[in-house]
């Protein structure tokens, strides 16, 4: 083969393979979390928009009891009361059911639940469909004591909130 038609050749498949790599997500938005309900769970969410009603939640948090916990968009951005209750409830605009994440009969604010090891710490990422950064901007993040058991109502039994956090756009 000649080779400017062989370096066109290589060009155009460089081209082409290029845009099958996904770009990684660019941060829209960031939240700290302040202990609640007597706990010192400590850290950071930060949030981006994957576009399509889809978002990437990571946490990178400390202090958090060992185990399963509950972890959910609430309704409204205040974490002023001491228990977090001044959150609301779960941000559940079109009126659904509380469920399991990755099913369509749920809160738009039900996430998969958060796992910290045996040291506290927890390092957290999830892509979860249905919801935008444009619709959590204002709104806050809640850590349960306890697992989400995706099935109880209105809210998982979950348990009390240790950690609360007002998601704040970058």
């Amino acid at each position: 083969m000649h080779p400017v038609r062989c370096s066109l050749l290589l060009a155009g498949l460089v081209l082409a393979l290029s845009g099958c790599v996904s770009q990684p997500a660019k941060p829209g938005a960031s939240a700290e979390f302040q202990a609640r309900s007597g706990s010192r769970v400590s850290g950071k969410v930060v949030l981006s928009d994957l576009g399509s009603d889809k978002l990437r939640v990571e946490v990178d948090a400390r202090d958090v009891p060992p185990g399963e916990h509950g972890f959910h968009i609430h309704e409204v951005g205040d974490c002023s009361a001491a228990d977090a209750s001044s959150a609301k409830g779960h941000y559940n605009p079109t009126g659904k059911r509380h469920g399991h994440h990755d099913k369509a009969e749920r809160h738009a604010g039900d996430l998969p639940n958060l796992v910290a090891d045996a040291g506290g710490v927890v390092k957290y990422s999830a892509d979860v469909k249905g919801v935008s950064l444009g619709d959590v901007i204002g709104l806050s993040l809640i850590v349960h004591a306890d697992p989400d058991d995706y099935i109880s109502q209105p809210a998982g039994n979950s348990g009390k909130r240790i950690a609360c956090a007002v998601i704040r756009g970058l």
